[in-house]
């Protein structure tokens, strides 16, 4: 127990290092994590660290697919809806099918293999691509669709890996029972999570303390998941139907001193399970190496790059099509979505990075068949599942920002981002003279005397006067040059607490609600700043 703990140690070392690295040198944190997690599985006297497929598919996948659907806009998403399904369904058939055409016929695997091994290394990872395209200021229809589809597609490879698995272990596979299982499964799942985000929030408004609200957040992905997935289904698609549905019914059901604790709690949760599951990715090397000893290495490699070349001309042979055609075919679809560059779609496509996902759906393949004999190419699927990962992951995480200024992607992003924040301006005014005019009605309607409206109205003023009144270039180098006062400002106040608090002059209590009102200050001040505006 000593031993494993001060393992989990060690990774948390190297998941921060790794971090200020990443940052450092520009690259997403998953890539340097994944190698990183390799290097470290061959250093001398390193123990073996087992990735238990149970651990990703029960523990670590709930919270992170419920975190990205709160987080995820229940707008955007429905009005996505038909490329975020084109994606998550259909290119994840697709590449299934593909891998299994490819492998049978190339290699020799038998079809319900192919599919099996189609089905595990189908869905593409989201957070990596995510955590990249973020950075490159890319459209926000891009990033919707990226993560919506993220956010489905592994319900879809998860069924399929089933319906291939039971077709393998007892022989033989219906597609008309598949198919209507399929429905049933999604249709269950959407109400069963609806429900599971309703109870969560009532109960979460009934008990109005932080600290049990917060607990509850933590329990609901893990009801919402566990209870389908035990009975057949994925699991994963009433976490996001719940996700979605505390994400767009929670803002005003939740309080604020809940939601200000749990965006830092549910942002350390995700940063840990993000980066100890990249780390122990990478870890895997060292099993999968021993295990190669005993296997024709010209197989592996052969296989591996078959199935590398067909994930992702798969995704391009899918995409382009689903994106235009349906624009061909429809005029109503023209008039009310006109088609998007070609650039666009050239960067859905090349985003198709794999993750621990697949990972762990093929360590999870069983050992034996029923009868008591080997399950087939095991082993095989296993490597190719971590070859097509580290390839994807490391080739095109890597070729991704080259890609997008090659396209001129991130233009269209910036132009877009200019125009969001002046929106957002709009809103914040039109926000502050609705409360205006609240504040005159209900001045009116009770006896206020004036010393209190004045506060009010100069509270009022402060608020409008910290809204830059428009974001070109000048302003911006007004505002930041505010800010940054206002941070030395606030730096200076609160070591004057802290000398006040060493001579005795008040107390840690005291010293603890003054340093907390300065905190949120500051933190209001990283909320003000509109980046991405031009410099």
């Amino acid at each position: 127990m000593a031993a494993q703990f001060q393992t989990f140690l060690i990774l948390l070392a190297v998941l921060a290092g790794t971090a200020l690295a990443a940052r450092r040198f520009n690259i997403a944190p998953a890539i340097l994590l994944m190698l990183a997690g390799v290097g470290l599985a061959f250093v001398p006297g390193m123990p073996p660290v087992e990735l238990p497929p149970e651990l990703v598919l029960l523990m670590v996948l709930p919270p992170l697919i419920y975190s990205a659907s709160v987080a995820m806009s229940w707008r955007e998403f429905k009005k996505n809806l038909r490329p975020i399904v084109l994606l998550a369904v259909g290119a994840v058939i697709f590449t299934a099918a593909m891998v299994a055409t490819a492998t049978h016929y190339l290699i020799g695997l038998p079809w319900t293999i192919g599919f099996l091994l189609g089905a595990i290394v189908a869905p593409p990872d989201v957070v990596a691509p995510l955590a990249i395209a973020r950075r490159l200021n890319m459209p926000r229809r891009i990033l919707v669709v990226l993560e919506g589809e993220g956010l489905a597609n592994d319900a879809t490879a998860l069924i399929l890996y089933r319906f291939a698995l039971a077709a393998i272990m007892v022989g033989h596979f219906s597609l008309p029972l598949a198919a209507g299982e399929f429905s049933l499964i999604v249709a269950g799942e959407i109400a069963f999570g609806i429900g599971v985000g309703w109870l969560s929030l009532r109960f979460r408004k009934w008990s109005r303390d932080p600290q049990v609200e917060l607990t509850l957040s933590l329990i609901t992905p893990y009801v919402s998941y566990w209870l389908p997935e035990h009975v057949g289904g994925s699991g994963v698609i009433a976490t996001v139907a719940c996700g979605l549905y505390v994400s767009w019914n929670g803002p005003l059901l939740i309080s604020s001193t809940t939601r200000l604790q749990g965006i830092f709690f549910w942002d350390l949760i995700i940063y840990l399970i993000e980066g100890v599951l990249f780390l122990l990715t990478g870890f895997q090397m060292r099993a999968l190496y021993e295990k190669s000893k005993a296997f024709p290495l010209d197989e592996i490699m052969i296989a591996t790059a078959v199935v590398v070349v067909i994930v992702v001309i798969a995704r391009f042979a899918w995409l382009f099509p689903a994106t235009y055609l349906p624009r061909i075919l429809s005029r109503s679809l023209r008039a009310s979505d006109p088609s998007p560059p070609w650039q666009w779609a050239f960067t859905l496509a090349f985003t198709g990075v794999r993750g621990a996902v697949s990972l762990a759906a093929a360590l999870a393949l069983p050992f034996t068949l029923p009868g008591g004999e080997a399950f087939p190419f095991r082993d095989l699927i296993l490597f190719v599942a971590f070859g097509v990962i580290f390839i994807t992951l490391v080739g095109i995480g890597l070729g991704l920002p080259t890609v997008v200024r090659w396209l001129g992607i991130a233009d269209a992003g910036r132009s877009e981002h200019i125009a969001e924040h002046e929106a957002e301006i709009a809103a914040r005014r039109q926000a502050l003279d609705a409360a205006l005019q609240s504040l005159d009605t209900l001045t009116a309607e009770k006896e206020v005397s004036e010393e209190v409206m004045r506060l009010l109205r100069a509270r009022h003023e402060i608020r409008v006067n910290q809204l830059p009144d428009s974001l070109d270039p000048a302003h911006h180098d007004v505002s930041a040059a505010g800010t940054a006062l206002t941070r030395e400002l606030i730096v200076a106040e609160r070591k004057f607490i802290h000398d006040l608090l060493r001579d005795g002059q008040i107390t840690d209590e005291t010293r603890r609600r003054i340093e907390r009102d300065l905190d949120l200050e500051e933190a209001s001040l990283a909320n003000r700043e509109y980046r991405g505006a031009p410099l």
